[in-house]
């Protein structure tokens, strides 16, 4: 079912259906990503260089590295260092809408820069013209805003300060609107880790990682949808 990419077509149909009962709703957009940690890790001393999270670099492992690791070890994952702790997987690149069902899925190695595959990532959640994307400062280029444009979807990714050239007091009031929704996805990422034990990989190799990905972003909007419906109604 994996390499038929079978559950990538029922995610997509599932969100089908969560939309036209009114469930999703298509009015806005988060997207975030999170680190999942491998138990099938190189043991021992590091010997090359770790790229830090939300670096301008995406780290490139050497064939000569790889041939090195036992076969017990994931080798289609590779380091990252986040918050000062080396950590060995993959990363999950979610599109939510504004109440955190989850729209998109995109599944890389964890030292992949979110900044670098925005695009990617917002192709997988089929978004209609004219609404607004949030993501946390990590996301802020030129690159990354003409994309915006370029789609039609407005641009809404937390300012971010530069040297000698603090926020404005707009910025900082942009930001803190931003806020009040895009933590959302933040949420969505911790209830998947609780419920399902989503932080953790349980297979080896990025496309049954993938697999996993979809299979918990199915179950999380489905474990979601009775309460939502059961607020619609109340509405």
């Amino acid at each position: 079912m994996t390499n038929a990419k079978v559950y990538e077509k029922l995610f997509k149909e599932l969100n089908k259906q969560l939309e036209k009962h009114k469930i999703i709703v298509k009015t806005g957009a988060i997207v975030d990503a999170s680190v999942i940690d491998t138990p099938l890790k190189p043991k021992g001393k590091l010997t090359h260089q770790v790229v830090e999270d939300r670096s301008e670099e995406t780290q490139q492992p050497s064939t000569e590295l790889e041939k090195q690791y036992a076969d017990s070890v994931d080798k289609e994952a590779s380091w990252i260092k986040k918050g000062g702790k080396l950590r060995y997987g993959y990363k999950k690149h979610y599109v939510t809408d504004n109440e955190g069902l989850v729209l998109g899925v995109v599944t890389t190695k964890a030292s992949v820069n979110e900044i670098t595959n925005l695009e990617e990532v917002l192709d997988a959640a089929n978004l209609p013209k004219g609404i607004a994307v949030k993501a946390d400062k990590g996301y802020q280029s030129e690159k990354n805003k003409q994309l915006l444009k370029d789609k039609e979807l407005k641009n809404h990714i937390l300012k971010k300060a530069k040297k000698n050239q603090p926020l404005t007091a707009w910025e900082q009031k942009f930001n803190k609107l931003v806020g009040k929704v895009r933590f959302k996805v933040e949420r969505t990422f911790g209830s998947v880790k609780r419920w399902f034990n989503g932080g953790t990989a349980r297979y080896k190799g990025l496309e049954k990682m993938h697999t996993q990905n979809l299979i918990e972003a199915m179950c999380y909007n489905l474990y979601r949808s009775p309460g939502i419906i059961a607020s619609n109604s109340k509405n």
